[in-house]
C-alpha cells in the first residue's frame, strides 16, 4: 500500500452478469448508464478470468486467493473449510467488514461468510423461526452425516431457486434495493466508531435466473413480455425437454437487460450516495460479476456445462487511485482481487485456526504492484504461477456439476429422454485462457480449444490443430495440472442418491419435500 491507498473498499458482484451486456464493454442497448460513467473513472479490464463458472467456487477464490482445487468448495463439498478468509484477515487487523447477498452459496450454512463481522443474506424462502429451528437441525445433520452430505448442494440449490422467484418481481420486490440500504447503514456505523477502515462486500442476484424484473424495467427492456410464459428453467432446455425458438431467446435477453439495468439503478443510488456524503475519494471501488450467463450459444442455457468466454471471461472495473482510468487488455485474474484488497489495506493474511491455510499477500497477484502477473518473481509460485510465469494466462476449474446434473436428469426422465453419460453434462473440465486463444481439457468428450483473437465465438474446435497458441496454452494446462495433482483423464463414478434421506427423521423429511427432492 503507498499513502495514496484509499481507506475504505466497496467490493461489488453482480451475480450471473456477462459483460457483453454492459455499456462500458460496448453493448447497444441503454442497460447500464450509471456504469458507463462509474468507467470513466475506473479501469476496465478486457480480459478478466473467472475461475469458475458458477457462484460458489468462484467466491471461495475470490475470499482465499485460491484456486478451486485447493480450497476445495464445490458441488460435492459445498464449503468452505480449512482456508483463512480474506474477511477474516481484515478484521482481525482492525477494519470493519460486512457480507450482504440474497444469494443461498454465500451464507454461514457454507462458510463463505466466515469472518465478516456483519452479513445478511436475507433470505426468506421460509419463516425467520424455521431457520432456526428444523431447517437448522436438517442442515446439521447433512453436515454431520458423510452419506447426508451430498444432499446438502442440492438444498441450497433448490433454496437459491426458490429465493430468487420470491425476491424477484413475480414474488416480492427484490433484495437489492434492501441490500444497498443495509450497506450504507454498514457504512455509517463502521465511521462512527474506532475501526480503521471499511470493506463492504455485496453479491446482487437480480440477473441470476429466473427474469421476473420490476415492471419499469421490464416495459423498456422486454415491453409486452410475460416473465411467466418463457422458459426460465435451463434445465428443461438443456436437457431437450423444450425447445426455444428465436422470438422466446428475444424475450429472454430482453427480461436479462431488464434486470441488468435494475442493477446498475441501485448501484448508481449507492454510488451518488457515497459521493454526496463526501466518501467516494476514500473508497476503492471494484466491480465485477462472478460468471456470465449462456442464452442458447453453444446449444446452452445458464451457466452450467461449458467453459465458454460468455461464462469466464468476466466484466471488471476497478475504481482505484493507484491505477489509472483506462482500458486494458493484459489477463487478469479474479482472485487477484483478494491480492489487491490485502493490499490496498496494506493487511497480509494469517492463518485463523493451526488447521487452517492462509493464502499470503503476494505482490505479483496484486494490481496494484509493479510486479504485477510477473509471476518469475513470486517468492512461493503457486501452480498457475509455475505453468505461466508470464502471467498472460488465466485458468479455470469445473468438478461434476452434480446439482444440475441431477435436476437435468429428472427434467430428461420426465420427458422420456435418456442422457448420454459420455457428454459435457457428466463431465469435469478445466481450462487455460489467454487473449488469443483457450484450451479446454474435458474428461468425458473431447477437448475444446479455440483461437479467441479470430474466432471470438468460440465456433471452431482448433483441440487438434497445430495452432502454435493453442499448443502453448495446452501445455501451460498440462503444467498447471501436474501441479495440482493430475490431470482429470477418466470420468469421475458415483452420482447423488435420496437413499439416505430414510435416515431423517419424519419433519426434516417434511422440509426436503417442501423443497420438492422427496414425494
Amino acid at each position: 500500500m503507498t499513502s495514496g491507498s484509499p481507506e475504505n473498499v466497496l467490493f461489488v458482484v453482480m451475480d450471473t452478469v456477462r459483460k457483453d451486456h454492459l455499456g462500458p464493454y460496448g453493448y447497444d442497448r441503454d442497460t447500464t448508464p450509471g456504469l458507463d460513467a462509474f468507467a470513466e473513472e475506473a479501469t476496465v479490464f478486457d480480459n478478466a478470468v473467472a475461475p469458475a463458472p458458477w457462484t460458489l467456487p468462484v467466491h471461495a477464490s475470490i475470499f482465499t486467493g485460491m484456486y478451486p482445487s485447493r480450497h476445495g468448495a464445490d458441488q460435492e463439498n459445498p464449503y468452505l473449510e480449512g482456508a483463512t478468509t480474506l474477511a477474516q484477515s481484515l478484521s482481525a487487523a482492525g477494519h470493519d467488514t460486512a457480507c450482504y447477498s440474497s444469494n443461498a452459496w454465500i451464507t454461514p450454512y457454507t462458510h463463505l461468510t466466515d469472518g465478516f463481522d456483519d452479513q445478511d443474506n436475507f433470505f426468506e424462502v421460509m419463516p425467520g423461526d424455521l431457520l432456526s429451528g428444523p431447517l437448522a437441525r436438517m442442515w446439521q445433520v447433512l453436515n454431520d452425516n458423510p452419506r447426508l452430505r451430498k444432499l446438502a448442494d442440492m438444498i441450497v440449490s433448490a433454496g437459491n431457486t426458490a429465493h430468487e422467484y420470491l425476491s424477484s418481481g413475480e414474488g416480492a420486490d427484490s433484495k437489492t434495493p434492501r441490500v444497498i440500504d443495509r450497506t450504507k447503514q454498514f457504512v455509517e456505523d463502521a465511521e462512527s466508531g474506532d475501526g480503521d477502515g471499511w470493506f463492504s462486500f455485496i453479491n446482487l442476484m437480480d440477473a441470476h435466473l429466473p427474469y421476473h424484473p420490476p415492471e419499469e424495467f421490464r416495459e423498456e427492456f422486454a415491453p409486452g413480455v410475460d416473465s411467466n410464459e418463457v422458459c426460465q428453467n435451463s434445465k428443461l432446455y438443456n436437457s431437450g425437454a423444450q425447445e426455444i425458438d428465436d422470438e422466446e431467446w428475444d424475450d429472454i435477453r430482453g427480461l436479462y437487460d431488464a434486470e441488468i439495468a435494475h442493477i446498475d439503478s441501485q448501484l448508481t443510488r449507492l454510488f451518488d450516495w457515497l459521493k454526496e456524503t463526501g466518501r467516494w475519494d476514500d473508497t476503492a471501488v471494484v466491480v465485477c460479476a462472478d460468471h456470465g450467463e449462456l442464452h442458447g450459444e453453444h446449444g446452452l442455457y445458464g451457466h452450467e456445462f461449458g467453459l465458454y468466454d460468455p461464462l469466464v471471461n468476466v466484466p471488471l472495473m476497478v475504481k482505484h487511485p493507484e491505477l489509472d482510468a483506462d482500458r486494458r487488455e493484459d489477463t487478469v485474474e479474479l482472485l487477484d482481487l483478494y491480492h489487491t484488497v490485502l493490499d490496498t489495506f496494506d493487511a497480509d493474511a494469517t492463518a485463523t485456526a493451526t488447521e487452517e491455510e492462509a493464502v499470503a499477500l503476494d505482490p505479483t497477484r496484486s494490481l496494484l504492484s509493479d510486479s504485477y502477473r510477473e509471476f518469475d518473481r513470486a517468492d512461493d509460485p503457486d501452480p498457475a504461477q509455475q505453468a505461466a510465469p508470464s502471467g498472460e494466462t488465466g485458468f479455470i476449474e469445473y468438478s461434476r456439476p452434480v446439482v444440475e446434473l441431477k435436476q437435468l436428469e429428472e427434467k430428461a426422465a420426465d420427458a422420456g429422454i435418456e442422457l448420454d453419460e459420455d457428454s459435457r453434462f457428466y463431465a469435469r473440465m478445466r481450462a487455460a485462457r489467454r487473449a488469443d486463444a483457450k484450451y479446454v481439457r474435458i474428461d468425458r468428450i473431447e477437448d475444446e480449444a479455440y483461437r479467441l483473437d479470430e474466432d471470438p465465438g468460440e465456433t471452431e474446435n482448433l483441440a487438434d490443430s497445430d495452432d502454435e497458441a493453442i499448443d502453448e496454452v495446452e501445455g501451460e494446462l498440462a503444467i498447471f495440472e501436474t501441479e495440482i495433482g493430475g490431470a482429470w483423464t477418466s470420468a469421475a463414478a458415483g452420482e447423488v442418491s435420496d437413499d439416505s434421506v430414510e435416515e431423517m427423521d419424519e419433519e426434516i423429511q417434511e422440509r426436503l419435500q417442501d423443497l420438492g427432492y422427496m414425494e
